[in-house]
């Protein structure tokens, strides 16, 4: 925000419900607490009624990607000119730990005590596939990498999609310490296509297809995904304001 300089006065936090939603109440900027899954709908809103602010959403997992599902691909579809920021801890964290659509198949949880048996999204691909101008994908462990990418989605025109792999140290206990969590993660997680150094990664994919494979067999993919550009709703919106406002008078005189 301050690389950017962004004013606190065009800037805007909104967030949904879950563990990552309070986030807006301990940023200097105004923010809106919204209600389950819509957080995206409430940006959308407020994006498109003042075009000059700055939008960006915090959502989890179960957030985006269950009720709120639909409101995301849809929003990608528009182009909206938005920053949304996913903290995927890979499970319903807030309210004791139930499956989520990103829960890795094998996993138990307190709504698949004998393992879940339901393949998992990948949203950075799936924001992909939708359309969207920036997606990116990083963990916990690979902190400059994100500022990065949030620095490069709040440039963007259109609806940039950062993806942030988290731990859940109360209901996903697969270690004891942060120490172990982040070593996981360094150890874990296989690079797609980006332009940064390969110091933060076991391995690096340059093909697709190769890379998803290595994702299904349990790896978690980082990187950039997705950079693009095309035009945003609200260029397109304005065009089409004034080209109606054109026609009207036009039709009026004749």
């Amino acid at each position: 925000i301050d690389d950017l300089q962004i004013s606190q006065d065009n800037l805007v936090f909104v967030s949904g419900i879950g563990c990552s939603s309070r986030l807006p109440a301990y940023l200097e900027a105004y923010g809106i607490h919204t209600t389950h899954g819509r957080a995206i709908a409430f940006a959308t809103g407020i994006k498109v009624t003042n075009p000059e602010l700055t939008v960006v959403v915090f959502t989890g997992d179960g957030d985006i990607a269950a009720i709120g599902l639909n409101h995301f691909l849809q929003s990608i579809r528009r182009n909206i000119d938005i920053t949304v920021i996913c903290i995927n801890n890979e499970n319903y964290g807030m309210t004791g730990g139930q499956v989520s659509p990103t829960t890795p198949m094998g996993y138990s949880t307190a709504t698949t005590p004998y393992r879940n048996i339901e393949h998992s999204f990948n949203l950075s691909f799936l924001a992909k596939a939708a359309g969207a101008v920036y997606a990116a994908r990083w963990t916990t462990a690979h902190s400059m990498q994100a500022i990065k990418s949030i620095k490069r989605g709040l440039q963007k025109k259109g609806l940039a999609f950062i993806e942030m792999l988290s731990s859940c140290p109360v209901n996903k206990k697969m270690f004891k310490t942060p120490r172990e969590y982040l070593n996981y993660f360094l150890k874990e997680t296989i690079s797609y296509n980006i332009d940064y150094k390969n110091d933060f990664s076991s391995h690096v994919f340059k093909n697709l297809n190769e890379c998803f494979t290595a994702h299904c067999e349990g790896k978690l993919l980082i990187g950039e995904i997705a950079d693009l550009d095309k035009p945003d709703y609200h260029n397109l919106y304005q065009e089409l304001k004034e080209r109606a406002r054109d026609e009207f008078w036009k039709a009026r005189e004749e």
